[in-house]
């Protein structure tokens, strides 16, 4: 994976009629697949970085679901602005989006009227995204935007980058462990709810109820008694899953009904941190890395995630010494057996 983002733009040939056109482009992006899937989803992403260059979006609304309906209305430098809109047709999270683009003049008339495809892949620690686009105009001096349309979404893409690169600025490894074990069995481990009975929570904590549904939008739900009694709840909801390589979860702490809540510690601890896991296996012994960054979070949810690394990774450390000690023994006791 290159240092940077690499861009491979490639173009179809425009229609004999010059109101309609088709564009195709490849990008590469050096950030976790789930990361750039969710830029297109959430408004507060989306808003950042649609448009060409020197574009602001004071209007930015999504309803991430098929049938669902999405609007954005684009300020140019100038302050003329360009409402534009769409359904979303197929979401299958985090590989596909197909929906409508629809650009509208002032009064509200259909000036374009286009469908999107845009598919990510992952590629190496990256993201390769192929996006997919056809346009036809409706009056006719809709040809010059058509005209500027591949120069448009390649521009757009570029404020993603740098969107998505500052996102990964955030995302530090929050842990790291060897684990004297095969893969197989740490994969396991954290995959299987009888498993992560035995081990999963802060040391001194005592794991009450586990629950996995290991799927994509499955969730891992449990709850644990703290060491003055109290009981906490919280889950994973699974992003992707890549049997026995990589883990992308969003965590969040959560009542007993499933609902989420603030971290019982800290009042502007973001609601939701996507985590990923990935193990590594040489010579029978087992690495796992945890990245971890806040999603959906306000800028004080992000300074106090920023700020509370270093205890978020003391409480790692506590979590990965009783998976070391539960894998010891379960290995011996799969040895045995």
């Amino acid at each position: 994976m290159p240092a940077n983002s690499e861009k491979i733009n490639s173009v179809t040939a425009a229609p004999a009629n010059e109101l309609e056109r088709e564009v195709t482009i490849t990008r590469l992006f050096d950030a976790p697949r789930a990361l750039v899937f969710q830029a297109w989803t959430d408004p507060r992403h989306l808003a950042q970085w649609w448009g060409p260059k020197g574009f602001s979006n004071p209007v930015c609304e999504a309803d991430a679901r098929p049938g669902g309906t999405w609007r954005i209305v684009m300020r140019a430098p100038d302050g003329t602005e360009y409402p534009g809109g769409g359904v979303y047709r197929e979401i299958v999270e985090p590989e596909r989006l197909v929906f409508t683009n629809i650009a509208f003049d002032q009064d509200g008339k259909t000036i374009l009227d286009g469908l999107t495809t845009v598919t990510f892949t992952e590629e190496g620690r990256g993201t390769k995204l192929v996006l997919l686009t056809r346009a036809t105009g409706l009056v006719s001096y809709a040809a010059q935007m058509l005209a500027g349309m591949e120069a448009g979404w390649s521009q757009s893409l570029e404020r993603l980058e740098a969107l998505v690169q500052s996102e990964t600025a955030d995302r530090e490894i929050v842990a790291t462990r060897v684990f004297d074990a095969p893969r197989a069995l740490v994969w396991k481990a954290v995959t299987e709810s009888e498993r992560l009975m035995h081990w999963w929570g802060p040391k001194g904590f005592t794991m009450l109820a586990c629950d996995v549904d290991l799927r994509p939008g499955g969730v891992f739900s449990y709850s644990m008694r703290a060491p003055n009694g109290s009981v906490m709840w919280g889950k994973w909801v699974y992003r992707e899953i890549v049997a026995p390589e990589r883990l992308v979860t969003v965590v969040s702490f959560t009542d007993e009904d499933g609902n989420l809540l603030r971290h019982p510690a800290s009042a502007t601890w973001p609601l939701e941190v996507l985590n990923t896991m990935v193990l590594t296996e040489r010579d029978g012994k087992t690495t796992i890395t945890i990245y971890g960054t806040p999603i959906n979070a306000t800028e004080e949810e992000r300074k106090t995630f920023e700020d509370g690394r270093g205890s978020m990774k003391q409480g790692f450390t506590g979590t990965l010494d009783q998976l070391a000690a539960y894998l010891a023994s379960d290995e011996r006791s799969e040895k045995i057996n």
